[in-house]
């Protein structure tokens, strides 16, 4: 088993470059199989849920050639069968989105139902079925596999019941090659929906309205190869910039888009921090306290849910009480127990967790309970006296790239350790 250790506290100060975009990654590996040519992915992260994705077409049968670490050469233009294996693809979420990408090319398709971060509540794929049903094709469930066929893909006006990232990205991989034109009402508007879109277009796709409420696609017959460098990571250069702000630290955070950053500037300007925009980075520092806000997740333009984990560790440490409202999953509180053992004062009722600052967390062994609450135990193994340990790592290296090199880059004493199992029983026991 390996885990992170962190000695604490740290202020962070220094420079970070953010990776490549792993919600835009997963959604741009899939859409390859829509090109009649080789592909070159620029800027990829590297990360299991991207590592993942490239197993699952080599699967497939695609040729990959990684150029450089940043870099990979696909070929797909071979596929030996369009179902994705479910050992591989059981792992990750995001591996759905080869089920709309080969209904696109392929009229059919089979991929395992998703797995990835369990947030307590319901994750339905009921808007992705209902898309590709409602471009024509028949969609089954057996044996916890999703099977989709049709004899011709068919455009047609889909209004989302409500806003779905998932649904939206799906849906558009299979459109783009459909006969006519697809009208998708109340999309998801996220920058990583906007990088697929621009990508699809450059391989001759004509996508139209991502980043709106309304997106039209005119299917088209053939999708030429192209090379396309992925956007940043919004919710790294995000966490980073959380974890300067909790550490009282002097952070300059390069390769963003300081556009996507702009609900998350907003929330720690608020809590006391200064951010300073760059044409591509954002500077974060602090010298006064940290002051209590409100702060309710919603979809894109609004403050990202994928950051209220991070943003709940700096709250736990700030002057009064704040309020935290999630408005997109059911439940994402799982992580609360694990920093009420560091001694975080944090009440959840429902949807709302109420935050009330203390002076000091201290360090913990804690458990990662999904992707992003792993890397809010990181940031409060950070602000936390003494040492925390932080177990179930494998969620945060799904998504966050060299991310103990990167801390320690900036000064913070974390390191990864390969501890025995036998240990871990005898500690468990």
């Amino acid at each position: 088993m390996e885990k992170f250790f962190i000695e604490g506290p740290s202020r962070l100060e220094g420079e970070v470059v953010i990776s490549g975009a792993k919600n835009a990654a997963v959604a741009i590996i899939p859409a390859v199989l829509l090109a009649e040519e080789p592909c070159v992915l620029e800027n990829i992260p590297n990360i299991n849920d991207v590592n993942i994705s490239l197993q699952i077409l080599q699967e497939l049968g695609a040729k990959i050639k990684m150029r450089n670490k940043t870099t990979v050469e696909i070929d797909a233009t071979h596929i030996i069968a369009p179902s994705v294996p479910f050992d591989i693809a059981r792992n990750m979420r995001a591996s759905y989105y080869f089920l709309g990408a080969l209904l696109g090319r392929y009229s059919s398709g089979a991929v395992t139902m998703p797995g990835g971060c369990n947030f307590g509540g319901v994750r339905p794929i009921d808007q992705h079925i209902k898309g590709f049903e409602a471009l024509g094709a028949e969609v089954s469930i057996d044996h916890g596999m999703i099977c989709a066929e049709a004899k011709q893909l068919i455009g047609s006006h889909i209004y989302f019941d409500g806003v779905t990232v998932g649904a939206t990205i799906n849906v558009m991989l299979a459109a783009v090659r459909a006969q006519g034109l697809t009208i998708l009402e109340n999309v998801a508007k996220e920058p990583h929906v906007v990088d697929l879109a621009n990508f699809l277009n450059s391989m001759g796709a004509d996508v139209r309205g991502a980043g709106t409420d309304v997106i039209k696609i005119r299917g088209v017959e053939h999708l030429r190869g192209a090379t396309y460098s992925i956007i940043p990571d919004q919710i790294e250069a995000g966490t980073f910039m959380v974890a300067a702000a909790a550490t009282n630290g002097d952070v300059l955070v390069k390769n963003v888009i300081p556009k996507h950053l702009e609900s998350i500037t907003a929330k720690l300007v608020a809590a006391g921090a200064t951010v300073e925009e760059f044409d591509d980075a954002v500077r974060v520092t602090r010298n006064g306290p940290l002051k209590k806000i409100n702060l309710k997740t919603l979809p894109h333009p609004g403050f990202p849910t994928d950051l209220q984990p991070q943003m709940a560790v700096m709250l736990s440490i700030s002057e009064g009480t704040s309020i935290i409202t999630e408005g997109v999953w059911d439940n994402r509180y799982k992580y609360v127990d694990e920093l009420r053992r560091m001694g975080a004062k944090i009440q959840v009722d429902g949807k709302v967790a109420v935050v009330e600052g203390v002076e000091q967390l201290t360090g913990a062994p804690v458990k990662a309970t999904d992707l992003r609450a792993g890397a809010a135990l990181i940031i409060a193994g950070l602000v936390a006296c003494g040492r925390t340990e932080v177990e179930e790592i494998r969620h945060i290296e799904r998504g966050y790239e060299n991310v103990a090199e990167k801390f320690r880059g900036l000064g913070a004493k974390m390191k990864k350790i390969e501890v025995p199992d036998a240990d871990v029983q005898r500690a468990i026991g």
